[in-house]
């Protein structure tokens, strides 16, 4: 979808000269009423006259003042008709008819609770995401997109809680749609290679935040970044798949103790044989084996046995 924001490019002058224009008016009016005191024939009709009228020029010149901070915005209505946004930083005079509606471009931070989703395999997750946003487009994030909240009078407060409804939604449902195409690890469906939610925590972070952009455009507002700040498996299944987990480190560890093993004895008997220490026929190599392996992989300490008689008996 393709903005309709534009720059505004219409009357403006510093906030400053109306100022001073307000004060001038009221020195005016207080010259005049000391003039009309003493001079006037009829004070009381100038007076009456000169306080609506200084009273209407300056509450006429203070609405059209706007003082515009550092990463702020403001749209300009005219009657209905939007006339640009603005975007110079300081203190401004623009046309007092202009509705000006505020807006923050300045980065926010969105905190999603953990959700339950299914993974891939249909396996039930509790997943979170930390979120960086900013509005893009003033344009959009104003007029392309609804809700009750939405202050007409230009509050900033409130129309940033109607950005932050719209962002939280979007985050929940572009959550659901990134887990739900990955595993939860490589154990969920062995066998396959795909990156899971553990694994790749990058890849998932810049799917998740090329689907959070796509659906946040519509209102004009930019994912800066977005990660998981939260994964584990939901409380039904997390104890089965916490033993699943276990045995698959002691398996993993048993491997590695028995490779360990193997290469120790391997080493013992050709360093006994070829230091020349003792020649040992097939059984007694196989009984020296078993016993090495025995000592290296037991869990516990092995007692030894000690032979005191002769190398065969």
């Amino acid at each position: 979808m393709e903005t309709k924001e534009f720059e505004f490019k219409g009357f403006k002058i510093s906030g400053f000269i109306a100022l001073f224009l307000i004060l001038a008016i009221i020195v005016a009016d207080i010259f005049i009423f000391r003039a009309a005191a003493t001079t006037a024939a009829k004070p009381e009709l100038l007076v009456g006259i000169t306080i609506p009228v200084s009273f209407l020029l300056i509450i006429f010149l203070a609405i059209g003042m706007v003082k515009l901070e550092p990463n702020e915005a403001r749209a300009l209505v005219f009657f209905g008709k939007y006339c640009g946004t603005f975007r110079e930083n300081g203190f401004w005079y623009l046309n007092p008819l202009l509705s000006k509606k505020r807006v923050s471009l300045r980065a926010r931070n969105f905190d999603a609770e953990a959700i339950k989703v299914n993974d891939k395999s249909g396996n039930p997750i509790l997943i979170g995401l930390v979120l960086v946003w900013r509005v893009k487009d003033v344009y959009k994030s104003l007029f392309e997109i609804d809700s009750q909240t939405m202050s007409t009078q230009g509050s900033l407060s409130s129309t940033m809680k109607a950005f932050e409804s719209f962002v939280k939604v979007q985050a929940d449902a572009a959550l659901r749609q990134v887990a739900g195409n990955y595993n939860y690890d490589e154990n969920s469906n062995p066998g396959e290679d795909d990156i899971t939610l553990r694994s790749g925590a990058e890849e998932i972070n810049d799917v998740l935040t090329e689907t959070l952009n796509e659906r946040l455009s519509i209102a004009g507002i930019e994912a800066v970044e977005a990660r998981i700040n939260y994964l584990a498996y939901a409380p039904e299944i997390a104890a089965v798949m916490l033993r699943r987990q276990q045995a698959d480190a002691i398996i993993a560890a048993r491997e590695k103790i028995v490779e360990g093993a193997v290469s120790m004895v391997k080493l013992a008997l050709d360093n006994l044989k070829s230091e020349g220490v003792v020649e040992l026929d097939e059984e007694r190599k196989a009984a020296m084996v078993s016993n090495l392996l025995v000592v290296l992989c037991a869990e516990d300490n092995a007692q030894p046995v000690v032979n005191t008689g002769t190398l065969y008996k």
